[in-house]
């Protein structure tokens, strides 16, 4: 089961969602679902970015609401991951994660990371964005001339080895704050990346 879920960031594109997708909504990402016509199965959050009108569309929809005081330890977005990973999904997308509030992006980016029991792929139109864990060899979907970039998180990444990338790495090793694995090119598909420790930010943007 895949389960995608709308953040209340931008959407810079229409999301490709499969008919057997379980969609959850976190707060105002419900408005993203009104305006695609969709059907969310879970609303989550304080409520407090939805008006009384877009609440009974969805109940009338049939959306069930989760809701959450205000004062709360987690955004909308990580309760509604919370609730996810309670469906015990093959794999969870995220859309509308990335916005104009730089503190909510950045918590956004980071979000995964404390989910490593899960399969999580933000994304942004053309661009998606997904980690490549520890002891894990990873396979890069796209086309030729794709950009991939590969940016350390939590300190350095060691023992990197990519193949069928333009500038490939053979067990070695990125520095935290490091650009070189920036804007590397796809050869051909899939290609993959593995890592012996560390973690990597992987940005993949499909040409």
């Amino acid at each position: 089961m895949r389960v995608v879920i709308f953040a209340n960031g931008d959407l810079s594109q229409p999301a490709a969602l499969r008919a057997d997708d379980l969609i959850i909504a976190a707060d105002g990402g419900a408005k993203h679902c009104l305006e695609l016509g969709l059907r969310p199965a879970y609303v989550v959050g304080d409520m407090d970015s939805l008006s009384p009108d877009d609440i009974e569309e969805l109940k009338s929809r049939g959306a069930q609401f989760l809701v959450f005081p205000a004062r709360k330890d987690f955004t909308d977005l990580e309760l509604a991951l919370q609730h996810a990973r309670e469906l015990h999904p093959d794999e969870i997308l995220i859309y509308g994660a990335l916005g104009a509030r730089w503190d909510q992006t950045a918590a956004n980016l980071f979000l995964p990371g404390a989910y490593p029991d899960l399969s999580i792929r933000l994304v942004d139109g053309r661009q998606e964005i997904y980690y490549i864990r520890a002891g894990a060899s990873r396979s890069i979907e796209g086309a030729p001339g794709d950009t991939v970039s590969l940016v350390p998180l939590s300190g350095a990444a060691q023992g990197i080895t990519t193949q069928d990338l333009e500038y490939p790495l053979d067990d070695e090793d990125l520095a935290s704050g490091s650009t070189r694995g920036v804007s590397n090119i796809l050869l051909k598909s899939p290609a993959t990346v593995s890592l012996k420790s560390g973690l990597l930010l992987c940005i993949v943007i499909h040409h």
